[in-house]
């Protein structure tokens, strides 16, 4: 079967709110000795998801 995906579309001020939020959770992992690996694939897309323009009516 195969895998679901899904499609964000966020602001610039919401895009930051969300890599703040992932790099305090990696933070938090890192503090309690725990693996890191999904949350740095998530900064990862996000940082070089690309942009797309949107006209909303």
């Amino acid at each position: 079967m195969r895998e679901k995906t899904f499609h964000v579309y966020v602001g610039s001020h919401d895009r930051s709110l969300l890599l703040q939020s992932l790099v305090e959770l990696k933070n938090l992992l890192i503090q309690q000795g725990r693996y890191t690996d999904c949350v740095d694939e998530l900064i990862f897309k996000v940082i070089n998801a690309p942009v797309k323009k949107l006209k909303i009516s």
